[in-house]
């Protein structure tokens, strides 16, 4: 697919890939997103697939003076799941000590989070469960795959990853560790995420908690 399709926001990307998940509409299905910005996508998906909402924190490890350059990932709920790219540690010459130092400091950004959006608590049981993983896009997809490695701990039935607009490299390295995958853009020159909407501002944390709270009043 080219680049003719261009979301207005992340509702509109939400609204667009929910209808391509239709099929996963069912009581066996949980809807878990990327915070932040995957929530608002995740949210639109959950309410058209009649699903609960939740949210599965992993975290980019950003490169010494470069924190935007991921030299990998990580995800916890109980235990710790890295993904670490060996070659570009390697390469940009990135310290043991740096790497444990970025680890604990993202282990304690998930650990706020987790505190902030759901008071605490652990995911809810997955087994045997449809997870349909969402988020706002991919860029590399370490965050994603550390993110698809510790739900997969969880032994849900059937996981499904689904985003908006992610380029054909990162998918790649993604497809065989899930079950099915929806992407409904998939940019040979793909720049930035945010470079697919018109209006792509940061999601706050307010808007997080919000979202979550009103999913879980759909859902009561």
């Amino acid at each position: 697919m080219g680049n003719t399709m261009v979301f207005a926001d992340r509702v509109d990307a939400g609204k667009k890939l929910a209808e391509r998940l239709q099929q996963y509409k069912g009581p066996n299905t949980i809807v878990l997103a990327i915070p932040r910005g995957g929530v608002v996508v995740g949210y639109e998906v959950a309410v058209a697939l009649g699903a609960p909402l939740d949210v599965v924190i992993p975290r980019k490890i950003g490169a010494p003076e470069q924190p935007e350059l991921a030299i990998g990932a990580i995800a916890a709920n109980g235990g710790e799941v890295r993904v670490m790219d060996d070659h570009l540690i390697h390469a940009l010459g990135v310290t043991e000590h740096y790497i444990e130092a970025e680890v604990a400091k993202q282990l304690g950004e998930i650990e706020r989070r987790r505190q902030m959006y759901r008071a605490g608590r652990p995911l809810p049981p997955l087994d045997d469960k449809t997870v349909v993983l969402v988020d706002d896009g991919i860029a590399t997809g370490s965050t994603v795959l550390a993110a698809i490695r510790m739900l997969k701990k969880q032994h849900p039935g059937k996981l499904v990853l689904a985003v908006p607009v992610a380029p054909p490299d990162a998918l790649d390295r993604l497809r065989a560790e899930v079950d099915d995958m929806v992407v409904l853009e998939t940019p040979e020159m793909f720049f930035a995420v945010g470079a697919w909407y018109v209006e792509f501002a940061q999601t706050e944390d307010r808007e997080v908690i919000d979202l979550l709270h009103r999913a879980e009043d759909r859902a009561s």
